[in-house]
């Protein structure tokens, strides 16, 4: 994530990096339109995998959170200093570098030879699939497995959601429309997972 933030500055010139959308925002309004869709779909993500898959690993929020470690038993107030950590953590590495990579630079490169709604679409699947890295290929009960209906399900929605992380880039007019719409859609899957999960 750290070089994926730092390759705007590292290789492109001004004029570079404000085609990749490194400018003010010309709607502020959007900025918190931004970060509200961002939770709303995270939500909705949930309460689809709830519905779908219940407690199961089937379920995208659940074998994530596998990941998160959070021990079980755990006091309410270390459960929220917890929470808090690997909110704020969510919120900033990932939004940052993986905007500026996809929204920024993947989506540009793309523009200038196919348009803006075909780039959108290049970019959002190229981030659907690296998704498949969160949940997808599972380990279970000691062996890797291939969850193929919950997967498709799950590459879908990150698709959907890359749409509305470049939708918040293109209505605010800047990338941080984008990195505040994904801050928001992690805060809400961090929120789901130490909480109602």
């Amino acid at each position: 994530m750290v070089v994926s933030a730092l390759a705007p500055f590292l290789f492109l010139g001004k004029y570079g990096r404000k085609q990749i959308g490194i400018t003010k925002p010309q709607k502020y309004n959007w900025l918190l339109i931004a970060f509200a869709s961002g939770l709303g779909a995270s939500i909705l993500l949930y309460f689809l995998g709830e519905i779908l898959y219940g407690s199961s690993f089937e379920n995208w929020y659940v074998y994530i959170a596998k990941s998160y470690k959070i021990p079980p038993g755990i006091d309410p107030h270390n459960k929220a200093i917890l929470f808090s950590i690997m909110a704020l953590t969510g919120m900033t590495f990932s939004p940052i570098g993986e905007e500026l990579f996809f929204r920024g630079i993947v989506h540009a490169s793309f523009a200038k030879s196919m348009g803006e709604k075909k780039a959108a679409g290049v970019e959002g699947s190229a981030f659907a699939l690296t998704h498949i890295s969160h949940f997808g290929l599972v380990f279970i009960n000691n062996q890797w497995s291939f969850v193929t209906t919950p997967t498709l399900i799950w590459v879908i929605s990150m698709f959907l959601v890359s749409v509305l992380f470049y939708g918040c880039k293109k209505y605010s007019g800047s990338i941080l429309g984008a990195i505040i719409c994904h801050a928001g859609f992690n805060l809400g899957m961090i929120y789901t997972i130490f909480y109602p999960l």
